[in-house]
């Protein structure tokens, strides 16, 4: 006969809230990286796009002189 002690019971459900924080605390801190990556995504698409318009403006102009 296998007899568990309130402490063995105490330890296993402390080892599973942990585990089960552990596990939450991940998957937000995906989505949040998520959301920075799509951010930085669309800056970096903003920044790229602006430098071509600022390059094109520039040849444009001494172009003309």
């Amino acid at each position: 006969m296998l007899i568990i002690s309130k402490k063995h019971c105490k330890m296993k459900k402390l080892a599973i809230s942990a585990l089960l924080m552990a596990l939450l605390m991940t998957i937000s801190g995906c989505s949040v990286v998520e959301g920075i990556f799509k951010t930085g995504m669309g800056v970096g698409i903003f920044v790229v796009v602006a430098v071509i318009g600022l390059i094109i403006f520039l040849v444009t102009r001494l172009g003309k002189k």
